[in-house]
């Protein structure tokens, strides 16, 4: 999946062997190839073997990456021997780039400890990392202290790394798009906009109003209207809702999209309640549902870092996030608990056809369930899954984030809705910081186990406050 760039500094000390460049170099390379990673790297005419020890070398191979900045993703140092630290940090600070970096460093081979085959990367990893923190770069680490590139652990560290990478990248330059005002009954989706945007993330605006009345001029007639309709009964059964209520939906859908590419936005978080159903008539849960599926997360309720939280989740895993609510407790299990929503959660969440579009039961009894139409109804199915939950502290003026994984299980659960069992170890305390910690009631979840990349994302290169709830089912 990675079909990253990673720009790669060989790091070398001139008394050291040249073979040892020489293989690390051919080393990294072969693992690109294998995992689908574009290499920005020296050709080993470019200086000595292709790695960097000299200040000469360091200018050319920061040529190089600053002819690359655009497309470089991350920056891996490889350390086949002890490697000059200035060397390295002097690449990065002449290259301009600002990307995560990780640090790899070969092992030693007991039996090899002649001049030979001498690396001491042990110890050159440790006065690299020591330049890079003087020169005011963060950077990430290998899970072992030292280790070869084509060892497993190394494997699973470039591919945790290469989420990391897309995880930075996509949120510095994240656009959402806030659609309608944030409900009045909600003021734990309350955030700060500016430390958002100090972070790259952007938020435009829009009020309801102004798409409803794009979507009213639209004539029921209309080929894109028509289409969408089509659309919509493709993605989900749609039961007994009645047609008028699709065109509706088509119609509300086709404004959103046409705004969001306008203003070339990455997300959404919509007022999902209750002006939609007074003043439109239908539920946007079903339109959320798709634009989450096609990787343009929605999020309900204008809950801005909620949907930042979703979309930090799709960028690590690649796959559709949901917003849910923490909603009850499952029966007297300390580590179970159920998610739930009115039902705008991405049909990769629910097996193959076993969903459906519905009223909203509960909004339904206030507002009228011919005005609710657009709910989803599914169950998520046994299996891993992440949670995150990003959130803007005013009273600190910092971004604070919590991360951990779970298991959606198979125990019974007789209700309506998007919904799901989870079974999180050590729930209870990690509901504790929740709430001490003034998080909202929402939290983003994602199939699979990518919260390590997140909570390295998150604190190492975005300097948020984070828990990582690190449990093992």
């Amino acid at each position: 999946m990675s079909n990253a760039v990673l720009a790669a500094i060989v790091g070398n000390r001139d008394f050291f062997p040249d073979r040892l460049v020489a293989e690390g170099r051919q080393d990294i390379l072969a693992l690109f190839k294998q995992m689908k990673i574009e290499p920005v790297i020296l050709s080993e005419k470019d200086t000595n073997l292709g790695g960097v020890e000299t200040w000469q070398d360091a200018r050319k191979c920061a040529d190089l990456f600053k002819a690359n900045r655009d497309r470089i993703d991350g920056i891996l140092v490889l350390l086949p021997n002890f490697g000059d630290e200035r060397g390295v940090a002097e690449t990065i600070k002449l290259s301009g780039l600002d990307v995560p970096i990780l640090v790899q460093a070969y092992p030693d081979d007991p039996d090899s400890f002649a001049v030979e085959r001498r690396r001491d990367a042990w110890c050159g990893k440790i006065s690299v990392c020591n330049n890079l923190r003087q020169f005011g770069y963060p950077f990430s680490l290998t899970t072992d202290h030292t280790v070869r590139p084509d060892c497993e652990s190394f494997k699973a560290d470039l591919e945790r790394f290469v989420g990391i990478c897309r995880v930075v990248r996509g949120l510095r330059k994240a656009r959402l798009g806030a659609i309608g005002a944030r409900p009045g009954a909600f003021n734990t989706v309350r955030y700060s906009e500016k430390l958002l945007q100090a972070c790259g993330i952007s938020v435009n605006t829009i009020d309801l109003s102004e798409l409803f009345g794009v979507a009213n001029a639209m004539g029921d007639g209309d080929a894109k209207v028509k289409q969408r309709v089509d659309a919509i009964k493709g993605y989900i059964r749609t039961g007994g809702v009645p047609q008028e209520r699709l065109v509706k939906m088509a119609k509300l859908g086709i404004a959103i999209d046409d705004w969001t590419a306008a203003n070339d936005l990455d997300a959404t978080a919509i007022q999902c309640w209750t002006s939609i159903q007074k003043n439109y008539g239908i539920n946007a849960c079903t339109l959320m549902s798709m634009m989450s599926e096609k990787l343009m997360p929605s999020a309900c309720e204008v809950d801005i870092t909620g949907v930042v939280s979703m979309y930090a989740l799709q960028l690590a895993s690649g796959t559709p996030s949901a917003l849910v609510d923490w909603n009850n407790n499952y029966g007297d299990d300390p580590d179970k608990c159920v998610l739930f929503h009115c039902g705008n959660w991405a049909k990769s969440f629910f097996p193959e056809g076993d969903f459906t579009m519905t009223a909203a039961e509960i909004l339904g009894t206030t507002l009228g369930q011919e005005n609710t139409c657009g709910a989803i109804t599914g169950r998520v199915p046994a299996g891993p899954f992440t949670f995150a939950r990003v959130s803007t502290d005013d009273f600190n003026g910092e971004i604070i984030a919590y991360v951990g994984e779970g298991r959606f299980t198979d125990d019974p659960l007789k209700t309506f809705g998007s919904r799901a069992v989870v079974e999180i170890p050590d729930l209870q305390t990690l509901m504790q910081y929740v709430c001490k910690s003034g998080f909202e009631h929402h939290v983003a979840i994602n199939k699979g186990n990518t919260a390590a990349i997140l909570a390295e994302a998150f604190e190492t290169y975005f300097g948020f406050d984070v828990y990582h709830h690190e449990t093992y089912l």
